[in-house]
């Protein structure tokens, strides 16, 4: 019987685990040991050292990434009735948690070279709802680790008295002119689910701020509006990063700066493939460090391409197939920002994502880059 063939899978927490193997294990064995395993050391050093990479005053550690938007969003009075501008390319999440919040998402669409909302009509719908005053904060997606063009997005939340909220789920380590995406807004979400750049062995998140205020309320919120124990002063919700994933991130940490790098290094090789066949690798703007979550090309026979690669023992991802105005718990129900979302439509039919990961080895990468080289031209 011949042997299952083998193919490089897109992302791979288990090898992320083999890699700090003896790190990770002496982290829960710590935890085991210690007899705290909600809200106590762990956490804490955790959230000081999170925090301190980042370059931010205060990190706040939440059950998963979907809690970390939501509660960013109340955390700066972002509530029931309120409008949130939000890309209509992204993880369903980050609109789940608008509505969790009890705001409203106003889907704007991308710019296709960086994936991120555009300036242009993130402007002209503000404009267009200034009258209802309902229009409450923007949401900034730095989709796939490249920053979204965060200055200009910025400016406009200045201009029109609004809050600025990153979503840093993809992009651990992304950074813009010199400082790190999760300290270019009023506050920010993380994700650590397994496959992320700083990835735990379950869920995880974290809210970012350097507000002492917010950070404290973001504090309460977590645990049931919690000022002291069992006494509400707000409705809060069930959300804690426990001991043994935050002593496990903690493990990790330290070496996500190396990973990233590792990262970079691999798309630089996809990159000269690329370029090579004649097909334009992913954009990096002039100031940004691309944390590559995902290495993402688009791709106009995107399907076939993608059986081809595989054909090859190339595994690839689709993030995401529907736009989120596509899909049918969200279509005909949210506004639609000013220009339509014609290029959230197209990406979502072209982009594939190849193996970034890494923990890639040498050969892998050479056959990611040798099956590109053989599919990625051919029918365009």
């Amino acid at each position: 019987m011949a042997a299952p063939r083998m193919i490089i899978p897109p992302a791979d927490p288990h090898a992320a685990y083999l890699a700090q193997r003896e790190a990770i294990d002496a982290a829960i064995r710590r935890v085991l040991d210690s007899g705290w395993y909600i809200l106590g050391r762990e956490v804490e050093s955790f959230e000081r050292e999170f925090a301190a990479w980042l370059g931010a005053a205060h990190g706040i550690g939440v059950a998963n990434g979907t809690d970390a938007v939501e509660l960013a969003l109340r955390s700066i009075g972002v509530g029931p009735g309120d409008e949130v501008i939000a890309p209509a390319h992204t993880a369903t999440a980050t609109i789940a948690a608008i509505e969790h919040a009890g705001a409203v998402p106003v889907l704007v669409d991308i710019e296709a070279e960086t994936f991120g909302l555009d300036p242009e009509k993130v402007q002209a719908t503000v404009r267009a709802r200034a009258a209802s005053r309902r229009l409450k904060a923007i949401v900034v997606v730095h989709l796939y680790g490249h920053p979204a063009r965060i200055d200009e997005l910025a400016r406009i939340a200045r201009e029109h008295d609004l809050r600025l909220i990153e979503d840093c789920a993809q992009a651990h380590g992304g950074r813009w002119m010199g400082q790190a995406v999760g300290t270019l807004g009023d506050v920010a979400a993380f994700s650590f689910y397994p496959t992320k750049n700083l990835g735990a062995l379950g869920d995880g998140g974290a809210v970012v701020t350097g507000d002492s205020d917010v950070a404290a309320r973001l504090r309460q919120l977590r645990e049931y509006g919690w000022r002291e124990r069992y006494r509400s002063d707000e409705p809060g919700i069930n959300s804690r990063l426990d001991e043994m994933q935050a002593a496990i991130l903690r493990a990790k940490l330290g070496r996500l700066s190396e990973d990233n790098g590792r990262r970079r290094a691999i798309a630089a090789r996809y990159d000269a493939t690329l370029r090579a066949c004649g097909i334009v690798p992913p954009v990096v703007r002039v100031g940004a460090v691309h944390a590559y979550h995902q290495y993402a090309v688009l791709h106009p026979d995107r399907e076939r391409w993608r059986a081809e690669l595989r054909a090859h023992d190339v595994g690839s991802a689709v993030l995401y197939p529907l736009a989120l105005h596509q899909q049918a718990a969200y279509a005909a129900r949210l506004p639609v920002g000013v220009g339509g979302l014609a290029t959230s439509e197209r990406v979502c039919r072209e982009v594939l994502c190849l193996p970034v990961h890494p923990q890639l080895e040498e050969h892998e990468i050479e056959a990611v880059a040798r099956a590109v080289a053989a599919t990625v031209a051919t029918g365009r």
